[in-house]
């Protein structure tokens, strides 16, 4: 199997907490990798290990064939991200904005009018950040992601705060991306029935904990063999959730 990015027991400890607990990912070259959990699962700092934000306590990744921390800026050189709510300068444009990321990153001035153009801005990038909606402000945060056209995407939550629209908005153009540039994609979400439209696998976290990984037909399997129904996978997501937080209170009385 031909995987992009690699953790082994990947662990955050903060004193007598741990937030992800010897977590093991396998994600595959050019897929969609939805990764879903509770508000609270450590997604977050999953990610932001990635990326190199916060340090491991434990454990170790690869990606792109290049080893963290040794390879950390050859790593980081690979992967946009988008991690939180994105935050911009209000008095300057979109494009302005970009095109602050885009002479961090040394990248040429071409790449901010690709991105534009790849999340539906360009007629848009001369309008002052303060007055893009909220799902304007959620695509230019994407574009920021999308400079350069690296091989890796970290979204956290993309769709968070969004309508309807804007949620089937974001998610189009993710679904999109692994076969407009051959880019592969890390997202994470709360919402099953959201991932299941765009993910070829997914990873399960509960309590830094991951549960399960698989592809949607690993999960209907899974769902099956453990008593589960496996017509409504957001249930079955619910339920695998459930069963660990009534095991994790079960151990905690003895």
């Amino acid at each position: 199997m031909d995987y992009i990015m690699t953790t082994e027991q990947l662990t955050k400890k903060y004193k007598n907490f741990t937030s992800v607990n010897n977590v093991s990912l396998h994600i595959r070259k050019g897929s969609i990798y939805g990764f879903l959990g509770p508000n609270g699962a450590g997604k977050s700092t999953t990610m932001k290990m990635l990326l190199g934000l916060t340090a491991p306590t434990k454990g170790n990744f690869t990606i792109d064939n290049k080893q963290f921390p040794a390879d950390r800026i050859s790593i980081l050189k690979e992967i946009g991200s988008f991690i939180e709510a994105p935050s911009f300068y209000a008095n300057l444009t979109g494009r302005e904005n970009l095109d602050i990321i885009r002479r961090i990153l040394d990248l040429s001035k071409t790449d901010v009018e690709d991105a534009l153009d790849l999340v539906g801005l360009t007629e848009f990038g001369d309008r002052l950040a303060k007055k893009y909606s909220l799902g304007m402000k959620q695509r230019l945060g994407l574009a920021g992601a999308l400079l350069g056209r690296p091989p890796i995407l970290i979204l956290d939550e993309p769709t968070n705060g969004l309508d309807p629209s804007g949620i089937h908005e974001i998610r189009n153009l993710v679904k999109s991306l692994p076969s407009l540039y051959n880019c592969t994609v890390l997202i994470s979400s709360h919402m099953l029935s959201e991932i299941e439209l765009i993910a070829d696998d997914i990873g399960i976290l509960n309590h830094g904990r991951l549960l399960f990984e698989g592809s949607m037909n690993d999960l209907r399997q899974y769902a099956l063999q453990s008593g589960f129904t496996a017509d409504n996978l957001e249930d079955v997501f619910l339920s695998i959730v459930e069963k660990d937080n009534t095991e994790r209170k079960r151990r905690a009385r003895l």
